[in-house]
């Protein structure tokens, strides 16, 4: 009596696992969203406003960087997104190398960081100078300086005199401004039960002495506060770090695995191929 012939091995058995799959395609559609999110975010911002302010001390204008990297975020999770959904060899590959790069980039960039601090300190030095002297030209910046100096009770970079940079509280004998000499309301220490924010009580606060003006202002810098804030939130920052890598992890390993199983489904279906010819296989 004949033998039945049997369906050839593997045609109803796949390799590629529809959760891995899936995961990787919804993983890649949330940043994808976020993505153009970002992308929306920062062309709102550069038409709505003039960023001189923030070119001048920042070097780059936020909303075009947030614009940049909203757009580099949207093809690469665009890559992943359809590599994952149409199972492509090539756009997986694509996603995985330029995740992997990105988080190379990001781990060089902490330790150039931690190994070259005092440069580093340089560096933030000198955008809290430019920042200083552009205070009254943007309100966004205006607004970040104030809440950084009442965040971490400091006035100006080094001192509260690093404010006679700005071209209206500088202690010059022909500044014509009202503000001559003075510093931002956000140097002020706090007064308890106060109802109304008294925005001139820094008022020719630079012509005092350290001793005197401690009365009434913030005299230490923000930098040495900044700096000792990070080296007390260093788990704090590592957690931050730890967060962002997990997700650009998560993605290469998850592409890499979809990216094996692929493979090997394509050598089933060469195998299934090859021995279609004899029915009784």
């Amino acid at each position: 009596m004949a033998r039945r012939p049997r369906a050839p091995p593997g045609e109803e058995f796949s390799f590629v696992s529809p959760l891995v799959k899936y995961l990787l395609f919804f993983f890649n559609m949330l940043f994808w969203v976020i993505s153009m999110v970002m992308v929306a975010v920062g062309v709102y911002a550069r038409l709505m406003k003039h960023a001189e302010a923030a070119l001048a001390c920042l070097a780059v204008d936020p909303a075009i960087l947030l614009v940049v990297v909203g757009v580099l975020m949207f093809l690469l999770t665009f890559c992943g997104c359809i590599g994952s959904l149409r199972e492509n060899i090539c756009l997986l590959q694509t996603f995985s190398l330029c995740l992997t790069a990105v988080f190379l980039l990001q781990l060089a960039a902490g330790i150039l960081g931690f190994v070259f601090s005092d440069k580093a300190r340089g560096k933030v030095s000198e955008i809290i100078n430019n920042a200083i002297v552009h205070y009254r030209d943007d309100l966004d910046l205006q607004n970040l300086i104030d809440f950084g100096q009442k965040k971490f009770s400091c006035c100006g970079g080094i001192s509260y005199k690093d404010w006679s940079q700005n071209m209206y509280f500088n202690c010059s004998e022909d500044n014509p401004s009202r503000e001559r000499c003075s510093v931002p309301y956000s140097c002020c220490l706090p007064t308890p039960d106060q109802a109304v924010i008294n925005t001139m009580c820094g008022q020719g606060m630079q012509a005092f002495d350290y001793l005197e003006a401690s009365k009434v202002i913030y005299t230490n810098g923000c930098i040495d506060k900044l700096v000792n804030w990070i080296h007390s939130n260093l788990f704090l920052l590592g957690g931050v770090a730890l967060g962002l890598a997990i997700p650009q992890l998560v993605g290469i390993l998850l592409s890499q695995i979809l990216v094996n199983q692929i493979k090997d489904q394509i050598k089933l279906q060469l195998y299934n191929q090859q021995h279609r010819a004899d029915p009784w296989y």
